[in-house]
């Protein structure tokens, strides 16, 4: 018999190959005045914004040229509280729609933004439904645009926090694969191992469900095979892949959980900025092995060795054990290019204060495995 669950996800999702082209018409009659959100490069969504305006939309944006951090977060609430914003529209990657979304969220709130934020801050829940939202990734990494949070720094605290709320999920994520074409190799290579964590961890965690099960299944070797496929080679059918993987990754975080990477991966990113993605990927291996050696119950613990087979197998090494299969994944992962921790500007200070913050992270409340302080640190090291 199978246990009940709750699965929520965004309010509609379109994937497909040229599907952005939809969006101007899809929304326009959600609102006429739209906040949007982009990356660095205002440029290359250009095209979005004349097609906004073309169906009678007023358009004002904002570029997110970093991870959004508190002030940016209440600076842009201001602004599209200033224009009356109808909706909002993000289009980027993942700290570009948490920073859409976060907005979309605030613009109705009157309380301080700490009150809302997890950790940090009281943890309320909003006063009023977010504006609505829409998310078009241009990466293939976080899932972030079918998730009910968003991610935020609070540099006063050294650290990054959620602001969560069901209520979050983007009314429209729209998945279009051709917008991560020609991503830069290592942003592909991070963003594409943060997916892989993301449909591994909701895998093995213990809040795991038939249709966050279903999900990862299927994700977990086509994300591995596509993105040792990207490091060799631009290739449309496997961008196709990694937007499915991180798609999926989303899904499955949203209704099930993470686990140990990602309880470490929030704090090493608020106390020394670098990437999520990188870290997560630095971090993977070492903290699927970890869990491995400190499991008891065997359900899950063959949960983690079917991962292992998944694993070799993309590395036509089929029957490695557990180990060799993640020893294998993280040299390859640095043949690759991606930093250890220590490149990325982590330093030993930083990972004794991730590893004493990891144990009151949300993501760690499903991890399979009850790991100690040693543990924590020994990941850590094994990934530096």
């Amino acid at each position: 018999m199978t246990d009940p669950f709750l699965f929520a996800t965004a309010g509609e999702i379109l994937f497909g190959r040229g599907q952005a082209a939809q969006v101007p018409a899809r929304i326009a009659g959600w609102g006429r005045r739209v906040l949007l959100v982009h990356g660095r490069n205002g440029d290359r969504v250009a095209w979005l914004g004349a097609a906004l305006s073309a169906e009678g939309c007023t358009v004002e944006t904002i570029s997110v040229a970093t991870e959004p951090d508190l002030p940016m977060i209440e600076a842009a609430t201001r602004r599209a509280r200033a224009m009356e914003a109808d909706l909002v529209l993000s289009i980027g990657g993942g700290a570009v729609i948490d920073a859409g979304k976060a907005i979309a969220a605030l613009v109705p709130a009157r309380r301080p933004v700490l009150d809302h934020l997890e950790v940090v801050g009281l943890g309320l829940p909003l006063e009023a439904p977010p504006l609505p939202f829409v998310a078009l990734p241009t990466t293939a990494g976080t899932g972030a645009e079918v998730t009910r949070n968003a991610v935020i720094a609070v540099p006063e605290h050294r650290r990054k926090v959620s602001l969560r709320d069901a209520r979050m999920l983007p009314r429209l994520a729209l998945v279009d694969p051709s917008l991560t074409d020609g991503c830069p190799r290592a942003v592909t290579l991070a963003s594409g191992l943060d997916a892989i964590t993301q449909v591994i961890e909701p895998y093995i965690c213990t809040r795991a469900n038939p249709l966050t099960d279903a999900l990862c299944r299927d994700a977990i070797p086509r994300g591995l095979r596509a993105l040792i496929a990207l490091m060799q080679a631009e290739d449309p059918a496997a961008r196709d892949e990694m937007a499915w993987t991180s798609l999926c990754g989303g899904l499955a975080l949203a209704n099930a959980g993470l686990g140990v990477v990602h309880g470490l991966a929030g704090p090493l990113g608020g106390l020394s900025g670098a990437a999520h993605g990188a870290i997560c990927g630095a971090l993977l291996p070492h903290g699927l092995a970890a869990n491995r050696r400190a499991c008891t119950d065997p359900a899950l613990a063959a949960r983690m060795d079917q991962v292992a087979g998944w694993i070799a197998a993309a590395f036509d090494a089929p029957g490695l054990p557990l180990d060799a299969a993640c020893a294998r994944l993280a040299e390859w992962s640095r043949a690759q290019g991606l930093p250890g921790l220590a490149a990325q500007g982590i330093d030993a200070q930083a990972e004794a204060l991730a590893a004493e913050a990891a144990a009151t992270s949300s993501s760690m409340k499903a991890n399979p495995a009850a790991l100690d302080a040693g543990d924590l640190r020994a990941i850590l090291q094994a990934a530096r």
